[in-house]
């Protein structure tokens, strides 16, 4: 059945403006396969088809973390209507490489400014 929700996952981290946050990931069928979904305030970020659900869960966290997300853990809760609570792990996704910020002169400022307005 394309569109029926197969899974839902916690998923929590921090966002591209270093705030925690904690939201359900929905794993549906669809056409091509499995797609992952989370709504995070205004945004959508959802996947396209993908071979497994798994792969649509990882693909999500690299979408997120191409956005800026980090520190990102999932934890399954649903399965189709049944609950889990919190019977299963959580699972950690190592944060992608940054290149290192040259120290000092105007880009460690930026830093410093943005962490201090959040923005």
């Amino acid at each position: 059945m394309p569109n029926e929700v197969i899974e839902k996952h916690q998923l929590a981290g921090l966002d591209e403006r270093e705030r925690g946050f904690n939201r359900l990931v929905e794993l549906d069928r669809c056409e091509g396969g499995y797609r992952a979904a989370l709504r995070y305030e205004a945004a959508v970020v959802r996947t396209e088809g993908c071979e497994t659900a798994a792969d649509a869960l990882s693909e999500l966290i690299r979408l997120l973390q191409a956005q800026g997300y980090t520190q990102l853990r999932s934890q399954l809760s649903f399965r189709g209507n049944v609950y889990l609570g919190s019977q299963e792990a959580w699972i950690e996704y190592p944060d992608p490489e940054r290149p290192p910020e040259p120290s000092g002169g105007l880009g460690e400022w930026r830093g410093r400014l943005r962490r201090m307005f959040g923005v």
